[in-house]
């Protein structure tokens, strides 16, 4: 079958990632049973982790898609992730499948910041492709241990828009608080979302917007907890979280200061980048600049970075950034940024 094409704008992708046993897969087999009617590529490294059934479409050693039941799409790729998407485009556009967004689903051992840069990079991809949100799955049971032995668990973390949390159920109380201090240690950004058996509405992690230059930043203060679509209830932080230091590679690190003089927060951030841009992950940052009414937004993934102008401010004038990094000299950072007034 060819579908007719339709007015061409960028496919959302949804990059869903989380070390091994972490829920990845329980949370797409959730979509998929209850996905509305839209058409859905799932996108793998490798068949067998989503327990599909369905027909094989297509195969041709780069890219194999089957086609679900429901019309949704599953994609193992086995060569280059670039060129497999650019394949998967050319069929969109020759009319052999409709799409209606994309998840693509990493390996446990992934570091998701090369797939990010992908889609910044990529000339074709970042037209036809525009990245909706890092989804990171984090097994409550056992990521304590995780974080200790296996250095991309933290880097999962940190590049997170949001934190899925799956089987909180095995944990009591008391563990369960030293996993969300430790989460928001790592990444102070991210929404934090229980999950109920691993299942969580399509609303709380689908169509985030994250890599929007929007001026909504804001410093997490607790976390979700998510019977179904109707039971969603948010829970802050315990007065009494645990402050020990657990030494994790990657930390949030938070930058406040009132109105800032253009000319010298833009040096700050050029020398910033420049410096320690491969050890930061992801930042943002909503900033007052002197005789500008509009907020200045500025969001980054390593040295890839974009600056625009959001709405007028019309609350209380305050610049706030903040940077999920790797061992930033935070101090000598803090004082340089306090002097961009």
């Amino acid at each position: 079958m060819e579908y007719g094409m339709s007015e061409q704008k960028p496919l959302p992708l949804t990059l869903l990632t989380g070390f091994l046993g972490s829920g990845k897969t329980t949370l797409i087999n959730a979509l998929l049973q209850n996905n509305q009617g839209e058409e859905i590529a799932i996108i793998e490294n490798e068949f067998g982790s989503v327990g599909v059934d369905g027909a094989l479409l297509q195969g041709n050693g780069t890219i194999e898609l089957i086609e679900l039941s429901n019309g949704c799409v599953c994609c193992s790729i086995k060569g280059e992730l670039t060129q497999a998407l650019r394949g998967l485009i050319e069929k969109v556009d020759a009319g052999q499948i409709r799409l209606d967004r994309l998840i693509l689903e990493t390996t446990g051992l992934a570091d998701p910041a090369p797939i990010v840069q992908t889609f910044f990079l990529d000339e074709v991809l970042s037209e036809r492709i525009v990245l909706d949100a890092v989804i990171t799955l984090v097994d409550a049971l056992h990521v304590l241990k995780q974080l200790d032995e296996h250095r991309v668990v933290a880097a999962q973390i940190g590049f997170a828009d949001r934190i899925i949390l799956s089987k909180t159920d095995c944990i009591d109380d008391a563990q369960k608080e030293l996993v969300l201090a430790r989460l928001h240690a790592i990444n102070s950004k991210a929404n934090i979302v229980e999950a109920h058996q691993g299942v969580l509405p399509k609303t709380l992690w689908i169509d985030i917007n994250a890599f929007e230059l929007s001026d909504n930043l804001k410093v997490n203060q607790g976390f979700y907890q998510a019977r179904d679509a109707k039971n969603i209830q948010f829970k802050s932080f315990s007065k009494d979280q645990p402050t020990q230091s657990w030494n994790d590679d990657i930390q949030s690190y938070l930058f406040e200061a009132g109105d800032l003089d253009l000319h010298k927060i833009g040096a700050f951030m050029d020398d910033l980048v420049e410096n320690y841009g491969n050890d930061m992950l992801r930042y943002k940052g909503v900033l007052a600049i002197c005789d500008e009414e509009k907020r200045l937004i500025v969001q980054g993934v390593h040295k890839v970075v974009g600056f625009d102008y959001g709405s007028v401010w019309e609350d209380e004038r305050k610049s706030l950034l903040v940077i999920i990094a790797r061992k930033l000299p935070y101090q000598e950072l803090l004082e340089a940024f306090k002097r961009c007034v």
